[in-house]
């Protein structure tokens, strides 16, 4: 199914003038007009964004929150990067929703324990069995049989916790924790050091990506490189979509028990 690509101002001419005068002048109005061009922009990633949330997240408000990161966007982009304003903007807009929706922290407590719980008891059977665990085996390790264990991936998932905008390291309660979204290239970057940091800590998320079973690395894969919903994984792989939402929760629950505590000390 092709997807819609981000909605982009078709008077690149005016923009191009606009853009000169606005890192000359930096006039207030030209900025604004910029934020006007591009606002589409931010209603394009509040939609996306909010297609993965519970319903009880107005899109209204994505979009509120979107309107600040494309406010910083313009006011810090520099072209010279060689990055189209598109993708900082994107970045940027979607940085700021994220931010603002952790700051609401709406995610129920019980649904946290339970993640959490989830979490670390995969890492300890991934320990001491040196492999990921069958749902069997964390289900036993959980005092819980297949169809409890099923209802609560079902609650993680349906919270949508186990995003891109999760702390992978749940059980550490100090300092800044980081998040996947956290990791991908900032454009805005001057640090030679914090972009190789970004980099190593990339490769290692892609290493543990690589210890899930095939299945449930199609699943991260289509979520979030082909940006499918639940629904439409389902259709790929012949399963419910409440099915995907369980498989996506434990995919990324077991990323999150795979990633060692040495990748996250570099983030303070």
């Amino acid at each position: 199914m092709p997807f819609e690509e981000a909605p982009r101002p078709s008077n690149t001419i005016v923009l191009s003038e606009r853009w000169r005068r606005y890192r000359t002048t930096r006039n207030r109005d030209v900025r604004d007009q910029l934020i006007l061009a591009y606002s589409p922009i931010v209603k394009y990633a509040a939609g996306r964004i909010a297609s993965r949330m519970p319903p009880h997240v107005d899109v209204a408000d994505l979009v509120s929150y979107g309107l600040g990161g494309l406010i910083d966007a313009v006011e810090r982009f520099e072209p010279e990067r060689g990055t189209t304003f598109e993708t900082y903007a994107g970045q940027r807009i979607r940085g700021a929703i994220f931010d603002e929706l952790r700051a609401l922290d709406w995610v129920p407590r019980t649904v946290r324990a339970e993640a959490r719980e989830i979490e670390l008891a995969t890492a300890d059977l991934s320990t001491r069995l040196q492999r990921l665990p069958t749902d069997a085996e964390l289900a036993e390790q959980l005092d819980m049989d297949a169809d409890q264990l099923d209802a609560s991936l079902q609650r993680v998932a349906d919270a949508r916790i186990v995003a891109l905008d999760k702390p992978w390291n749940l059980a550490r309660a100090e300092g800044v924790q980081p998040t996947l979204l956290e990791t991908l290239a900032d454009p805005a970057a001057v640090d030679p050091a914090d972009s190789a940091d970004a980099q190593d800590l990339r490769e290692r998320i892609a290493a543990a990506i690589e210890r899930l079973p095939a299945r449930d690395q199609v699943v991260l894969g289509l979520r979030y490189h082909q940006e499918l919903t639940f629904l439409e994984i389902g259709t790929v792989l012949g399963v419910s979509e409440s099915r995907v939402c369980q498989m996506h929760a434990k995919a990324v629950l077991q990323v999150g028990a795979l990633m060692p505590d040495e990748v996250l000390s570099a983030w303070g």
